[in-house]
């Protein structure tokens, strides 16, 4: 088969980091996918990729959300506007972008229709946001979740039917093994004895960073050689001011920013460095409030680095019980005691062990696999092939208003 796998970015985040995993995985079986962003900066992906890629010609935007989202539906309209560009059995949307550029080259017939992948489901106050959003998903010949809650969110929401395809780690990549860029990477950080602790997503109220940096305030109160990692950026407009509170209160509880101070802050990570990243730290913290589709979770875990997660779906579905340190609270002293406990030597042996045991079976081979049936059923039959539309069809949909 040949598989169009539509990202909203060549930038790093877990939608982007899903799409190029699973085009890898499913080349590796013997298929011909190819992974598309929209690239405003010409530099293409985030990283170096095991399967075709192909950066989409796009060019910066510095507006609102939705003159944002538009540009990009644009960018992918425009890069699809041929039936040579056009030329994939399946079609993949990984986001509301690409998912409503999927639909509106459905509805001009270029394509007969488009499975998509819900990684999240927002709530928007902007009406145009909201209805992109629900075009992408009720407008798809076929859904797909990473985990049963979000199935279970659409079908509540919407009354669409979702297959649960699950996530993946590459153990090539990920593992326990100290890797020979590691030393330099911590010289660069300026991490010292530790312990140290990491948060990844930037200042970003939907990884509730606002907690871990309070959690880490406490502990630091009684472990003064203790380090917090803030890597990467938030991947998605931010509530206004919310850096500056977080800002705001490192300065109020003493806390130094900067290489091998207290907090230490990378901005966006090469992908090349994330293994080496989750092995040099003590602990990857998730607190309870924060968005994630669990990946950095499972990549942790599989660099041996315990893991602190709400005690919630997706990180139940993917992770056992005793593969890490749950949490039902976003209260900053809560958070902190589970940091502390997380030190435990004998606590961080059983957490290890468990967590191996589980990613052995957490494969993006095996996630590749779930989707082939799925791709299968939506190919077209040449005898139900549709015309191009003609004459007055063509004109209508050719001039579709943007939000159509």
């Amino acid at each position: 088969m040949r598989i169009a796998i539509l990202a909203p970015s060549t930038a790093p985040g877990g939608t982007g980091v899903h799409a190029l995993a699973l085009g890898e995985a499913l080349c590796a079986l013997g298929h011909e996918a190819v992974v598309h962003a929209p690239d405003p900066t010409g530099r293409g992906f985030f990283r170096d990729a095991r399967c075709p890629v192909i950066s989409v010609a796009a060019k910066p935007v510095c507006d609102s959300a939705a003159a944002f989202i538009g540009a990009r539906i644009g960018d992918y309209l425009a890069h699809f506007s041929t039936p040579a560009a056009c030329d994939f059995d399946v079609f993949h949307a990984q986001c509301s972008i690409s998912g409503n550029a999927l639909a509106t080259l459905t509805r001009r017939r270029l394509i007969g229709g488009f499975v998509r992948t819900v990684h999240r489901i927002e709530t928007f106050a902007d009406a145009q946001l909201a209805r992109w959003q629900d075009r992408a998903i009720v407008d798809a010949g076929q859904l797909l979740c990473v985990s049963r809650s979000w199935a279970a969110a659409l079908t509540g929401t919407y009354g669409a039917q979702a297959e649960v395809i699950g996530t993946g780690v590459d153990g090539t990549v990920f593992h326990p093994t100290p890797g020979p860029s590691d030393a330099a990477l911590r010289a660069r950080l300026g991490l010292g004895r530790g312990p140290v602790f990491l948060s990844v997503g930037g200042f970003a109220a939907r990884k509730n960073t606002l907690a871990i940096i309070e959690a880490f305030a406490t502990l630091h109160r009684s472990v003064p050689a203790a380090q917090l990692v803030i890597s990467g950026a938030a991947s998605a407009p931010e509530p206004t001011g919310y850096e500056a509170c977080c800002y705001a209160a490192l300065e109020r509880e003493g806390l130094q920013v900067g290489s091998g101070r207290p907090v230490i802050c990378t901005g966006p990570v090469d992908q090349g460095d994330m293994p080496g990243l989750y092995r040099l730290v003590d602990t990857l913290v998730i607190p309870p409030g924060a968005e994630s589709s669990g990946l950095c979770a499972l990549e942790a875990t599989a660099c041996g680095s315990p893991v602190i997660v709400p005690a919630r779906p997706p990180y139940t579905e993917y992770l056992p019980p005793g593969a890490a340190l749950w949490l039902d609270s976003s209260d900053p002293a809560v958070i902190a005691s589970a940091m502390q406990a997380s030190l435990e030597p004998a606590r961080r042996a059983r957490l290890r062990n468990t967590g191996r045991d589980c990613i052995e079976a957490q494969t993006w081979a095996a996630c590749a696999t779930r989707h082939l049936p799925i791709y299968a059923a939506l190919m077209p039959q040449p005898t139900l092939a549709l015309p191009f539309a003609t004459g007055a069809a063509a004109w209508n949909v050719l001039r579709m208003p943007p939000g159509a």
